[in-house]
């Protein structure tokens, strides 16, 4: 018999048993594992120095990089927030470190550090830890008060007073949830780079800079008229845009596919953007600029770079305009300037398709939110039945959200369980 197991052995899981052993050392609790290792995605992230947190200390300002669940996190960031995972690592004897773009790593620039942490916690406050241990079944055995559990593997069956899911995007567990009576919104993927076949940017991977980015309306009708699809916007982000050799990532990229995750798929990944290379202009005003340069200028266009765009796009998308190597300023037409910026404004891509951004698999869907006491994330509708983590249907951006909604999921879901046992003694 044990008193708390949790299903999950990742960051949410390890986080909710840790804080529990630290207050209730007497209760006997276990982290059921179905992988060979646990904290792998832990160990992936960041490309392998993790994520851990987001210098972003504002509850509320935090909470906007949710594109599902915001307003339902807003009250637990107000409680347990990025400074507060800043503490618990630093009380731990791991220091972190901002990055500009606001991004916390482990000054050991290893994930591992954050692993050995968590491995080091967990033994030394006596949670045991079951590896190739998948859950197979969870029921309630007492039928009125739902107060006690039985979680089945394929090699045991547990019974324990308290079950914590911590299981990530699992479709097995999410299939075991919903038994138990709970909705699961259909998962979808959520942090994903677009798949583009374009000359105007084939020959130059690893390019990046900062962008404008729109999703246009599929169903527009006038697809002919690049002007009038820009004002049919669906989606909109901006920041640095990376030019790779399938098509287009970076962090505006990655926010598009995050706040569209739903909208997309019902594209099926097939879609147009429409990118501003010069966020900094629009199309009258830049149209005016390139009549100016054309009256005081003498050289090629394509030689001369008048705006703070990176010269090899530069080059590919004066030549996208029509514009020969050889014409200059003065003899380039104004229709010629004027298909310049639209491809400098409204440069429209078609998307075919969709990457996994590095080794992160990110899903929009899980646990309907309703149905979750955000104050100690229970379940509304079992007792003793506790989420944290990405099992919830809430999901987050690029930059160490991910890894915040676990730390703050699982804190609320320890003190959820250790006030339950307070107010029961």
């Amino acid at each position: 018999m044990y008193d708390v197991l949790i299903v999950g052995g990742g960051a949410a899981g390890f986080y909710t048993a840790i804080h529990i052993a630290e207050s209730l050392p007497h209760l006997k609790i276990a982290i059921l594992e179905r992988g060979k290792e646990v904290l792998t995605k832990v160990k992936i992230s960041g490309g392998g120095r993790c994520n851990v947190t987001h210098a972003e200390f504002d509850p509320k300002e935090l909470s906007t990089n949710y594109p599902r669940g915001e307003k339902e996190l807003l009250g637990p960031f107000h409680t347990y927030a990025s400074g507060d995972t800043v503490n618990f690592f630093e009380q731990r004897g791991v220091s972190l470190k901002i990055e500009e773009d606001g991004r916390m790593f482990p000054t050991s620039n290893s994930s591992q550090t954050i692993i050995d942490c968590f491995i080091s916690e967990t033994k030394r406050l006596g949670v045991e830890v079951h590896t190739l241990c998948s859950v197979v079944g969870i029921k309630a055995l007492d039928a009125e008060s739902k107060r006690n559990w039985e979680v089945t593997t394929h090699n045991n069956v547990f019974n324990t007073r308290y079950v914590v899911m911590a299981t990530g995007s699992n479709p097995k567990m999410w299939d075991a949830v919903h038994k138990l009576g709970h909705k699961i919104v259909p998962p979808v993927p959520s942090l994903f780079t677009f798949n583009i076949t374009d000359n105007r940017i084939a020959d130059i991977p690893g390019l990046s800079t900062m962008a404008e980015v729109t999703v246009l309306n599929k169903k527009s009708k006038n697809k002919g008229l690049r002007s009038r699809e820009v004002k049919e916007e669906l989606l909109f982000s901006e920041g640095p845009l990376l030019i790779t050799h399938w098509g287009m990532s970076g962090p505006a990229i990655l926010k598009l596919s995050a706040w569209g995750a739903r909208l997309l798929k019902s594209y099926e990944y097939g879609f147009k953007i429409s990118v501003n290379w010069v966020p900094e202009y629009h199309q009258t005003g830049l149209l005016d600029l390139f009549m100016k340069v054309k009256e005081v200028e003498r050289k090629t266009v394509i030689r001369t770079k008048v705006l703070e765009v990176p010269k090899r796009l530069w080059k590919n998308l004066v030549t996208a305009a029509g514009i020969s190597d050889t014409e200059t300023w003065p003899d380039v037409s104004k229709q010629q300037l004027q298909q310049l910026t639209e491809q400098l404004t409204q440069c429209v891509f078609q998307v075919k398709g969709k990457s996994t951004f590095k080794e992160e698999f990110v899903t929009a869907g899980g646990v309907e939110l309703k149905e979750v006491n955000f104050k100690t994330y229970e379940s509304k509708l079992l007792p003793n039945l506790f989420f944290a983590g990405e099992i919830i249907n809430v999901d987050a951006i690029t930059g160490g959200f991910n890894f915040q909604n676990a730390w703050t999921g699982g804190f609320l879901a320890a003190q959820g369980i250790i006030q339950t046992e307070f107010n029961k003694d």
